[in-house]
């Protein structure tokens, strides 16, 4: 990646000055904290004095997975937080949410007690401060997907940020919240390992100097969890999230229905949990979402500036429905309950008037819990509904989730049905050479793009990988890293490409660990490929990067496989434990 100066986003202020600051510099930092320039001149040359005699910051500034689009490093002024920091931010309601959020992550391992106020003037010194500035939104939608070679936009838009780390203090600069966010996750991620730690550990909490502007690639980027196949707790949905948002992914999509089980309460159909929910793969005792289980993931989520995209799999995939309403069956008879983990033999009557009753009841009731744009309907594997009768459906259902003021996502199956404004195709082919899509794309429909041999992660390792499939071959980390999304399928623009999302099919899945296994390392890899410019990605870059996270994950509790290909660090010495009470850090 370039980490020589570029010109950068000419109306977004450098706010804090980075290394050894000139007259000017200290004139306007005397200002912001009222401080006279002689007293701002005295605490900077003490500040300066000690960093050079410090040593320097554990990590480079470049040391962040995803990519930074534009690092500008000046090792002269790394900042250490001290106890006594401050966060400050923005008064936006938003803004703050960030502010606690990084002061949560930041307090268990630090023991400090880093409140958080909205005073930005004055701004306290040495501190952190979160800044929403409107006029940082200078691109016309903040995305770097068309912007060239040269990856750099003059606009941070919707989610990117620009992270100034100087002697006297640290700034994260955003036009929204989400950018905010993101601009947290990497300041978490240039920190000792050990900010990790669920408990107080003595450690120097240094930050390498200088400045990152980052805006993402794709406006979609986002990861499928397949809780049908096997039924996962809030809990661990939760969890999950919290990888996602670790590295910039923003959208979750849950797979909530399939032959196994039905997994969100439908009150015009309460069967559909009573009886379809019963069931997985292997025969173990299913489960269900309340619709109080499903807020609670959609919060938790857009807390964390991440979008639920529910998906309700039709016409096909369908067998826990047809046990709970035969009615919906085209013979009118239940089918036995099934935990196997074959596909393609079951399907929604589509002559008849009660399963087109059903489908606007369900997705009524899915689309009045979820805040975000899309509802997926599925629509893969449907077998044994062929031609104008697959497309007939497909077209009134995509009618009725129109209807809904909702954006419909299908899996490119959907392909030959009539287009609809809006439409966007989720593309899992293998080999990139799909004429059907491709047409599709030409009448207007928009594709998230996740191969089967790339970005399925549920897909095994290596052979001996013990949980996992291989239909789609073996996928090691380079796999996962090494392929473009906006070149991917022959004949689609890179205008025409959404985003990347990485499905977890849940088969062979059946705990946290399972989960936490397939996901790490592979799931930074994606996401480094839906977040950072194409002209930053390099593999041997990559794996040493992703290398320093393996001891953020054993800090943290998480599972990840040690995957041969990365040059993991020997195990981290933890810092000593530091016996103080504990800061609050309840949630308001």
């Amino acid at each position: 990646m370039s980490t020589t100066p570029s010109p950068g986003p000419t109306a977004v202020p450098v706010p804090l000055p980075a290394g050894e600051p000139d007259a000017a510099t200290l004139a306007r930092t005397a200002l912001s904290t009222g401080e006279p320039a002689a007293a701002t001149l005295a605490r900077t040359a003490e500040q300066t004095a000690g960093t050079l005699l410090a040593p320097t910051a554990p990590h480079r500034l470049a040391d962040v997975v995803p990519a930074p689009q534009h690092v500008e490093p000046d090792p002269t002024a790394d900042w250490v937080l001290p106890a006594d920091a401050v966060i400050v931010s923005s008064a936006d309601p938003a803004a703050l949410a960030v502010a606690e959020q990084l002061a949560q992550l930041l307090r268990p391992a630090t023991g400090y007690p880093l409140p958080v106020t909205d005073t930005i003037t004055p701004e306290p010194a040495n501190g952190i401060a979160l800044v929403l500035d409107d006029s940082a939104d200078l691109g016309a939608e903040g995305y770097s997907a068309d912007l060239g070679a040269e990856g750099y936009s003059a606009g941070l838009g919707a989610e990117g940020y620009r992270l100034d780390i100087a002697t006297v203090g640290v700034r994260v600069t955003a036009a929204t919240a989400a950018g905010l966010f993101h601009g947290v996750q990497t300041l978490r991620q240039l920190l000792p390992a050990a900010i990790e730690s669920p408990t107080p550990v003595t450690e120097r909490w240094a930050l390498p100097g200088g400045t990152i502007t980052d805006v993402p690639r794709f406006p979609y980027r986002g990861a499928m969890l397949d809780v049908a196949r096997h039924f996962f707790a809030v809990e661990d949905v939760l969890r999950v999230v919290d990888h996602l948002a670790r590295y910039k992914l923003n959208h979750l999509h849950l797979h909530l229905t399939d032959d196994q089980g039905w997994r969100i309460a439908v009150d015009s159909w309460p069967k559909l949990t009573t009886v379809g929910g019963t069931t997985e793969v292997g025969g173990g005792p299913g489960g269900h979402y309340t619709k109080a289980d499903y807020q609670r993931i959609v919060s938790y989520a857009a807390a964390r500036h991440i979008t639920v995209v529910p998906e309700i799999d039709l016409p096909g995939h369908t067998n826990s429905a047809l046990v709970a309403y035969p009615e919906l069956a085209p013979d009118k008879i239940a089918p036995p309950p099934y935990t196997g983990t074959e596909v393609g033999f079951s399907y929604v009557d589509p002559a008849d008037e009660r399963t087109y009753d059903f489908v606007a009841d369900v997705l009524g009731e899915v689309a009045a819990l979820t805040p975000g744009p899309w509802l997926h309907i599925g629509g893969d594997e449907a077998f044994k509904v062929k031609g104008e009768v697959y497309t007939g459906f497909v077209e009134r259902v995509q009618r009725t989730v129109a209807d809904l003021g909702k954006t419909v996502v299908g899996w490119h199956q959907l392909a030959p049905a009539a287009h609809l404004d809006g439409r966007v195709l989720q593309w899992w082919g293998t080999n990139g050479e799909d004429p059907t899509t491709v047409d599709a794309v030409r009448r207007g429909a928009r594709l998230i793009v996740s191969p089967g041999n790339h970005a399925y992660l549920d897909m095994k390792y290596a052979p001996d990988t013990p949980i996992g499939h291989d239909w789609a071959g073996l996928i090691d980390v380079r796999k996962a890293y090494d392929w473009d999304p906006g070149t991917h399928v022959a004949g689609v623009p890179a205008e025409a490409v959404l985003g990347v999302e990485a499905p977890l099919w849940t088969e062979s899945v059946t705990s946290l660990a399972d989960l936490e296994l397939l996901l790490l390392p592979r799931l930074p890899a994606i996401a480094e490929l839906g977040w950072s410019t194409r002209a930053t990605h390099d593999w041997a870059d990559f794996r040493d990067r992703l290398a320093g996270q393996g001891p953020r994950w054993t800090t943290a509790g998480i599972t990840f496989h040690r995957a041969p290909e990365i040059p993991w660090p020997t195990a981290p010495t933890i810092p000593t434990q530091r016996n103080m009470p504990q800061t609050d850090t309840a949630t308001p």
